[in-house]
């Protein structure tokens, strides 16, 4: 089984899922036009590539929901990342 998009990246809400999961199924292509006889090894090297996006999407995404609910002066971290202004 592939998952692909927002399937495959259980983090918190961060505003990435329509990117991530046109960036999978772009990546997935790329991995099957590249092995063209064989599905497993376009799938692993898809996997590789989907592990290592997903892990710095969930920490940005991490850092977002700190801003947004979990820190002291939330959400004043947000706007200032927004806003380029030091929190």
């Amino acid at each position: 089984m592939t998952l692909l998009g927002d399937a495959a990246h259980l983090m918190v809400p961060s505003g990435d899922g329509a990117n991530l999961a046109m960036l999978d199924g772009a990546e997935l292509g790329r991995a099957l036009a590249a092995h063209p006889d064989d599905v497993e090894a376009a799938l692993a090297a898809h996997e590789r590539d989907l592990f290592a996006h997903g892990a710095e999407a969930a920490a940005e995404g991490a850092d977002v929901f700190r801003l947004v609910a979990r820190d002291d002066d939330a959400p004043a971290g947000l706007l200032a990342m927004f806003t380029g202004a030091a929190a």
